[in-house]
């Protein structure tokens, strides 16, 4: 690895803008940030790749807690459709992923969790997993096979996080089934993160979940009861624990763009921008599969074939950014924040992901005007 130097950009991340911006990096590393023409010295000679980001926006690398499949790719179809689909969301600018599973049987979900632990052993842009199913509400399983959904039990969820191997990062779970409660609190104890979502749960119950650890309200308003006058459901009790992070799919489809801006204005610096996406994200329209469901794609929409249910997303991160500043009317830096910083603070990895500052990974995205993506850079070396 022969070192980075990206110069003359337009900085944007959690901490503000910065104008005439530069950063170099060693060994995956950012060791040194300034604007003007400091950059000179660290690329003289140096071998460094030198990159002039000719005044374009430059952010850190984009974090996706919740994502299925990409590039025609499903990610419970084994490691190498993991990695082509995961190859399309790096080249849109998201350098580091969680590969995010819907209800199976358990012996296969034991077997996908076992699969990623050990990509992310050989490859560090994946974070690990995000088990989305199977303990969810039939009510509200959206694109998630209703036979394949468990009641939770403590020893059935230490079975998974075994097969996990350290690598199972966050997980949903609907709080009002029986022994949730009990099963969040052995999750929390293995140090994953846990979501709530794909629930019945009312705001009291709600409550109760974030009360006893849960951390993250999985693709808010989607799969759960809404906000009433007189029953304020779980989107409010998220909007009311500072500890809560709500994922959102900002592809203009799953929420409306102003109430995605509520949420920007109710929990500020608490939304984490997210995928769901299935594996027609960066691909065409047509028929694909969602673990053992039939999935149809038409404009971008993705439904259970003759349906009018969602099932996941086609979105990019770099589409969920431009449509925070263009269809919600964000500011880039709050924007940015939430493809980056947030998800990486839920992940406790804010220490060393999600700002362009010595220190931190190399992982940072060129964008033009318009935001989109020129380059992606992880760990110091250029993916696209």
């Amino acid at each position: 690895m022969t070192g980075l130097v990206v110069h003359s950009a337009r900085k944007v991340d959690a901490d503000g803008l910065v104008d005439d911006f530069w950063f170099v990096a060693d060994g995956g590393v950012i060791i040194a940030t300034g604007s003007g023409t400091g950059w000179h010295a660290a690329a003289h000679g140096s071998g460094r790749e030198i990159v002039d980001a000719g005044g374009h926006w430059l952010t850190p690398g984009f974090i996706d807690l919740h994502c299925h499949g990409g590039g025609g790719h499903p990610f419970d179809d084994g490691p190498e459709q993991m990695l082509e689909g995961l190859a399309t969301h790096r080249a849109h600018g998201t350098t580091r992923s969680l590969v995010s599973h819907v209800a199976n049987p358990l012996a296969a979900l034991r077997e996908s969790l076992s699969i990623v632990a050990d990509l992310a052993e050989t490859d560090p842009l994946v974070l690990g997993s995000h088990l989305e199913g199977p303990f969810l509400a039939p009510a509200r399983r959206g694109a998630h096979d209703e036979a394949f959904l468990r009641e939770p039990g403590p020893e059935m969820v230490e079975e998974l996080i075994g097969a996990a191997r350290g690598s199972l990062r966050l997980a949903t779970i609907a709080p009002e089934l029986p022994n949730a409660l009990e099963s969040i609190g052995v999750l929390i104890e293995a140090d994953v993160v846990v979501g709530i979502g794909h629930t019945e749960a009312d705001f009291e119950q709600a409550t109760r979940a974030f009360e006893v650890g849960a951390r993250v309200l999985t693709h808010a308003f989607n799969a759960m009861n809404g906000i009433h006058h007189r029953a304020p459901g779980p989107v409010v009790a998220a909007f009311e624990n500072p500890e809560v992070t709500l994922e959102l799919i900002l592809d203009g489809l799953h929420v409306h763009p102003m109430v995605a801006k509520l949420a920007f204005t109710a929990a500020p610096g608490r939304v984490a921008l997210v995928t769901d996406a299935m594996a027609a994200a960066g691909a065409s329209d047509g028929d694909y599969r969602l673990g053992s469901l039939n999935v149809t794609v038409r404009d971008g929409l993705a439904v259970l074939s003759g349906t009018s249910t969602i099932a996941g997303s086609t979105l990019t991160q770099d589409v969920a950014l431009r449509n925070a500043v263009t269809l919600v009317g964000l500011d880039p830096q709050r924007a940015v924040e939430a493809l980056t910083l947030t998800p990486a603070r839920v992940l406790g990895e804010d220490h060393r992901l999600g700002r362009l500052h010595a220190g931190y990974a190399a992982d940072a995205v060129l964008l033009d005007h318009e935001w989109t993506v020129q380059h992606v850079f992880a760990d110091g070396v250029a993916l696209r």
